[in-house]
This record gives C-alpha cells, sequence and structure tokens, in this order.
C-alpha cells in the first residue's frame, strides 16, 4: 500500500515538445471554451482557457483583438458570466476548488486578476454558499441563486446599492433559469415535488410573486421533466424557450407564461433537441444530440416550417451561439482531432496561441444487447499492434446522468497511445438515448449500470478486442463509484481498478455531500439512508469492499463537496485492515483540478500503476 499527497502548486520542469510524449502534448496544449459575448455589446467576450497551465476566465475584446487575463487563483476559475452590458465580469470566488463562496465582480478593461483591488464583491449581504444559478438585468439587477446545508435553497434579488431581498426559499434543490429582457420576470427550476431529477418551473416577479407555473411531474404515470433555455431576446416579449420530455426525449417548446399559451415546435430529429434563440427572436439555433454525436440546425417557428441543417464536421458540438448577424460559433471536436471554436464562415474563430494537441484515433461504434435493451459503446484501439486482445481500459463516464461521445479526450488518448484499448460505455442512465434510457437509474443504483458494462465486457472479450487477463475497470466521480462498486460485485473480472474523485460509502457520503447532491440521491434511491437503508447498503462500494482482489489506485481531492474525502477514507481503512494492494493519491483541490500539469501527474500516476500490476 502506498500514500501519496500532492498539491495542484507542485511544479514539473518545462520541456520542449521534442522530449515530452504525445499524450502529454494533448494536455499542456491550450485551449479555449466557447466564449460568451455580452448580448448589447457583442464585441465583448469572456472565456476560460488554460494558456497559464491552469483553467482562469479571459476577457476578450473582439473589436482590437486585445486580451487579457480575468482571474490568476492556485486552483482555477471556470465559473463567470458578463452583464448585458459588457462593461461587468462576476466570477465565482470560491475556496480550492470546494465550490462554496461568493460571487465577485471586476470591470471589463480593469482588473489584474489576482482579487485585488479591482475586484470586489458583487452581491454584498450574501453569505458564502454553493451558487444556484444566476441572471444579470440591464439595469444591474442580479438574480443570485444559492444552496447551504442549513437552508436549502434560496433566491435573491440584488438591486445595486440596495441590500439583497429574498424572494424564494425551499429545502429542495432548485435555481435560477433566466431573466427576460425587460427584467419583469425571472424563471426559476425547482424540485419541491421532491424528484431531483425532474424539474418544475415557476416564473415569478422581482418581488417573489408567482406569475405561473408549469409542472410535468404530475397526472402521468411517470414523472418528466423541464428545463429553461431561455426568454426571447426581445424587448417586450413575455416568451419562454422551454425543454421538455414528453415524447420520451429532450426537446424544446415555446411558453408564454403571461398569456398561458404553449407553442409545439415541429422539429423531426430522432435524437435529443436543445435549442436557443438566435439575437433578434426570429429563429433557434438547434443543438440536436444522436447515438454520441451531435449536430446544429437553424428553425423558425412556424406552420410550414421545418429544420435547415447548420453545417458542421460529423462529431461533436459542445457549445453553440448565434452571432448577431446571423453566423453561428461553435466549439467542435471529435475522437481523433482535438477542439476548436469555428464560425459558419469557415473560419477559426479563437486560435490559442502554443503547440496545438497531437491528433488520437476515431472511436469505432458498438452496440450490445443488455439486460435492460441495446448498449451504446465508443471505442478506440492502438495504431499497433493491429491486431487483439489488447489490454483494454473500460473508461466510465461520471453523472450519471451524462454520456460519453465522439469528442477529444486527453484522458483516453493516453491509454490509446501506451497499447491499451480503450471502451467507454453509455450505461442505462446515461443521456442522449431517450427519456425511459435514463430514467432506468433508480433504487438498484450502481448495479444497473454495472450490468450493462458487464455486458459489454462479454462482447469485447469474446471478439478478441480485450485481453480477458489484463481488463481495467477505471473512471472519475460516477465512474469512479461504479470503479469501486464494479471491483466488489464482479471481482474476477476485472484485473485492476483506477478510481478519481468517487462514491466509496454511500452512506457517508450521503451525509457529507453539498444539499443538492443529496436531494439527488433521495430521487435515485427512493429516500434517505434512514427510510431505506437496505438501497444504500446495496449500492454502496463498502458493502463490497472485502471481495476485492484486484490492484486498486484511488485519487481523491481534499476539498470535495461532492465525493467528500472522509468517506472515502472509510474505504481505504478497510483496505488496509486487509492489507489489500492499493494506492491512494490525495491533492490539494476539489472534484478534479483545473491545474494542467496536476492533470497530468494524475495520469501518469495511472498508467505507472497499471504498468506495474498488468506487465
Amino acid at each position: 500500500m502506498t500514500e501519496i499527497t500532492g498539491s495542484t502548486t507542485d511544479s514539473v520542469p518545462a520541456l520542449t515538445t521534442d522530449s515530452v510524449p504525445e499524450w502529454e502534448q494533448r494536455f499542456r496544449a491550450p485551449r479555449v471554451s466557447l466564449p460568451d459575448w455580452a448580448e448589447d455589446a457583442p464585441d465583448r467576450a469572456l472565456f476560460v482557457s488554460n494558456a497559464t497551465g491552469t483553467y482562469e476566465l479571459y476577457a476578450w475584446d473582439r473589436s482590437t483583438g486585445e486580451q487579457r487575463q480575468v482571474t490568476d487563483r492556485p486552483n482555477g476559475t471556470t465559473d463567470g458570466i458578463l452583464t448585458p452590458d459588457g462593461e461587468t465580469i462576476w466570477w465565482f470566488n470560491d475556496t480550492d476548488g470546494d465550490e462554496f463562496g461568493v460571487w465577485m465582480r471586476q470591470p471589463f478593461n480593469c482588473g489584474d486578476g489576482s482579487g485585488g483591488p479591482a475586484d470586489e464583491p458583487a452581491a454584498p449581504g450574501l453569505e458564502p454558499s454553493y451558487p444556484a444559478g444566476l441572471a444579470i438585468g440591464r439595469d444591474g439587477t442580479a438574480v443570485v441563486g444559492r444552496s447551504t446545508d442549513e437552508d436549502g435553497t434560496t433566491i435573491h434579488v440584488v438591486r445595486p446599492g440596495a441590500p439583497p431581498v429574498e424572494i424564494y426559499r425551499h429545502r429542495e434543490s432548485a435555481g435560477v433559469g433566466d431573466l427576460s429582457h425587460d427584467g419583469t420576470l425571472i424563471a426559476l427550476e425547482h424540485t419541491e415535488h421532491g424528484d431531483a431529477m425532474h424539474s418544475a418551473l415557476r416564473v415569478v416577479r422581482p418581488d417573489g410573486t408567482t406569475v405561473a407555473e408549469l409542472d410535468d411531474t404530475k397526472g402521468g404515470t411517470q414523472e418528466l421533466g423541464l428545463s429553461v433555455l431561455g426568454f426571447a431576446p426581445v424587448a417586450g416579449d413575455t416568451r419562454l424557450l422551454v425543454g421538455h420530455q414528453r415524447r420520451g426525449r429532450w426537446e424544446p417548446m415555446i411558453w408564454d407564461p403571461v398569456t398561458g399559451t404553449e407553442t409545439d415546435l415541429a422539429i423531426d430529429l430522432p435524437g435529443d433537441v436543445g435549442a436557443e434563440w438566435y439575437p433578434d427572436g426570429s429563429a433557434l439555433l438547434i443543438v440536436h444530440g444522436f447515438e454520441a454525436r451531435s449536430d446544429l440546425w437553424r428553425y423558425e417557428p412556424g406552420a410550414d416550417s421545418a429544420p435547415v441543417p447548420v453545417e458542421t464536421p460529423a462529431g461533436s458540438v459542445s457549445g453553440a451561439t448565434a452571432r448577431p448577424d446571423g453566423t453561428v460559433e461553435y466549439l467542435w471536436s471529435s475522437a481523433a482531432q482535438p477542439p476548436a471554436v469555428r464560425s459558419t464562415t469557415g473560419a477559426v474563430v479563437l486560435d490559442p496561441p502554443g503547440a496545438k494537441a497531437p491528433a488520437s484515433v476515431p472511436v469505432e461504434d458498438v452496440w450490445v444487447d443488455g439486460p435492460g435493451g441495446r448498449i451504446h459503446a465508443l471505442v478506440q484501439r492502438p495504431a499497433a499492434p493491429a491486431e487483439g486482445p489488447f489490454p483494454t481500459v473500460f473508461e466510465i463516464h461520471g453523472g450519471p446522468t451524462w454520456h460519453d461521445s465522439d469528442a477529444f479526450a486527453s484522458g483516453p488518448a493516453a491509454w490509446v497511445d501506451h497499447g491499451y484499448a480503450v471502451v467507454r460505455v453509455n450505461y442505462r442512465g446515461s443521456t442522449g438515448y431517450g427519456r425511459a434510457w435514463t430514467d432506468a437509474l433508480k433504487h438498484r443504483v450502481g448495479l444497473i449500470e454495472l450490468e450493462d458494462i458487464a455486458a459489454v465486457r462479454e462482447w469485447a472479450v469474446k471478439s478478441g478486442l480485450a485481453d480477458p487477463a489484463k481488463l481495467v475497470l477505471a473512471g472519475g466521480s460516477w465512474g469512479g463509484y461504479l470503479t469501486l462498486l464494479g471491483l466488489g460485485t464482479q471481482p474476477e473480472d476485472w484485473a485492476l481498478g483506477l478510481a478519481a474523485v468517487p462514491v466509496a460509502d454511500y452512506l457517508t457520503a450521503y451525509h457529507d455531500e453539498m444539499e443538492a447532491l443529496k436531494a439527488m440521491d433521495r430521487t435515485l434511491l427512493g429516500g434517505t439512508p434512514e427510510e431505506v437503508p437496505e438501497r444504500f447498503e446495496a449500492s454502496s462500494p463498502l458493502t463490497y469492499v472485502d471481495a476485492v482482489r484486484a490492484p486498486v489506485y484511488i485519487s481523491a481531492g481534499v476539498n470535495d463537496p461532492r465525493c467528500p474525502i472522509r468517506q472515502v477514507e472509510n474505504y481505504v481503512d478497510r483496505l488496509k485492515v486487509r492489507q489489500a494492494v492499493h494506492e491512494v493519491y490525495r491533492y490539494d483541490a476539489g472534484h478534479g483540478s483545473l491545474v494542467v500539469e496536476e492533470r497530468i501527474k494524475q495520469v501518469r500516476l495511472e498508467l505507472d500503476f497499471a504498468r506495474r500490476h498488468l506487465g
């Protein structure tokens, strides 16, 4: 057993690209997010980049080309928003990745990014909390969502120069959706009915008075969810774009909470459909996700209209926005090609300086019959040798309501570079395959997903892809949880386990985690640990720790509010008692790290652990 302690400030000597392996180059290559632009000042934008080696916020004046770093903190910053006039940047200030903090602000054209004199509290009078949404109006009014263990969710209206006014409070999770163009309507998502997987909507005035409710969780045989996609960006327009699940998938409709009218949209696409308004409100920009890939469409609501494709390469669009001139900018990648911010004009919108990330290998689609239906898996094979079987990493995604896609990922690419095949499974609970597939993840939490992973594992061995003696179960967050649970419930199936920021002791995790995740766990398991103790026990990796036979590597952030450190220590203590082969790496951050060298260090430790124990 080995105990390792790390810090996000640990330095690794800089190397030239000639001496740095390609897998490290992919992590170090400068990246940028899709720029978010100010509604009334579209030349002012905000984006995230790792250009300094840590993911931070950057301001960009598109009219001059000038860029400047907004934040500069040891553990990075990614949450920020521009005011509609583009004059001010709000950013969330937590402590070392614990996600608990306050909103700060600085002028767009000022500040040294160090939390110095240019930065000031954006909402004086509000105590630190977990964020639960933020919307900022044209008159400077802000709607701030907060979540704490003591109060549940509270939402405050903060006007310039005035103390915050609370307009909402509830024990269950909720959040700020959007603020109308004129600032007279606030859209909220809430789960007062107790199902954290399916939100209802409420539109209120800034004084908290309810205007209208929209709730699809009642009256049917199955609860359905709703989401806020945004108010129409036009003065005097009270229409709200809403996501719904009424036909077995996510798709948009238009709801006017003032008149009560609902407008169905004739968007006949096979997968999940998200949308946002074009800036003049005349059309919708559609992001369509289907079978682990995505594409873009333009749709003009009307009786005879149909979606028109917006040309993008095959792969995944992880964000898109329509500009005032009608062009569309989007962040695109594929498993083989690194991400780039592109425009429908054909130009690369924002190209960070420095060496580009080396390409990787494309994914292959595999469909496997499982106990709950056909399971989609994505497979990457090393270039050499040409034929298997290969040592194989089952890289399990987190969420759980998320999915792996044909998008660039440096972690899987590193394993492929080292001769491993990589299999990623979109198990039941994953999004992108319809409401029934996602909602199947209830009560037998963890065990359901592992049934699907086992079915794909059987295919991988029988097809000749995977060496059954060199199968690695790996993942982060929920994927780390499934790794530990799988090592205990399927001990003969796996030769090695790599669990990052996992749930390891479900009971302790529930008591220590942030309040919003408590609500999700009550939904998934059907109650609290006191109400359904047998379900928490059946779904907890700690229950099966004595059955673990494979060497296991665990990494955990000491400030993690989602998978807290105490429950990881409980699991590790049980491994110690058994003298089981394991290593633990603790690092000074939260639910993962925003520091590039820290990410590289963690992958390097995992690769080394696999090399030593698999040969």
